[in-house]
């Protein structure tokens, strides 16, 4: 997981262009749009982030860093 890359696709894409490039990936078609990541794995995970962002963005009006703070720290206590 690389928090500038899934920065990045927040500030460029919409939430309805995340989840159609989730939805490919899960099919395994190609995303439509450009996903940064070693591997499909790796590209899912980024493509997942950022849509789960704008989605507390949209839900709950807060900035973007506040929200991508927000999905750090979850990921974070997941993993502790």
């Amino acid at each position: 997981m690389k928090i500038p890359v899934i920065k990045q696709l927040v500030e460029t894409f919409s939430l309805e262009q995340l989840e159609m490039a989730e939805e490919a990936i899960l099919s395994e078609q190609e995303p439509g749009i450009a996903i940064d990541g070693k591997d499909e794995g790796e590209k899912l995970t980024h493509v997942m982030a950022a849509a789960e962002i704008l989605r507390e963005v949209k839900g709950k009006g807060i900035a973007v860093n506040e929200a991508l703070r927000n999905y750090t720290q979850r990921v974070r206590k997941s993993i502790s």
